[in-house]
């Protein structure tokens, strides 16, 4: 066998192979951070919405004078709004448009859900039925 063959790798070859397993690596390492990352945002989210659907079920009804309300729930920020609601053809009990906001903070920027519902008006002189 000449003495060419025996020769291991010019150094160009090992900088090449070098720069394949550093661009290789790099995407790797995306791949998995952006797939913790998007865990987490999903549990946040998830847990934004349990915050909702929570303060939604709070009341079977509103009061005439409307549910305004607001407070924080661990790393969560919420908000409760309602206005009347005007359904087309007339309706036999008044109804309230009722919107929950959740905001939370991801680490990068605030996240933010809503949800709403419509809940009846309390009759005049009861009081809401917590349930």
């Amino acid at each position: 066998m000449s003495r060419r063959h025996l020769r291991g790798f010019t150094l160009l070859e090992v900088v090449v192979a070098l720069a394949i397993m550093a661009m290789a690596l790099g995407v790797l390492y995306r791949a998995i951070g952006g797939g913790v990352r998007a865990v987490g945002d999903t549990s946040h989210y998830a847990q934004a919405v349990v915050v909702a659907e929570s303060l939604l079920e709070m009341r079977d009804s509103v009061p005439p004078g409307g549910w305004n309300e607001s407070g924080t729930w661990e790393a969560f920020r919420w908000s409760v709004a309602s206005s009347p609601y005007d359904a087309a053809g007339g309706q036999l009990i008044p109804l309230h448009r009722v919107q929950v906001d959740v905001t939370w903070f991801d680490g990068l920027r605030e996240r933010h859900i809503a949800l709403a519902s419509l809940r009846p008006q309390q009759a005049e002189g009861t009081q809401a039925n917590p349930r």
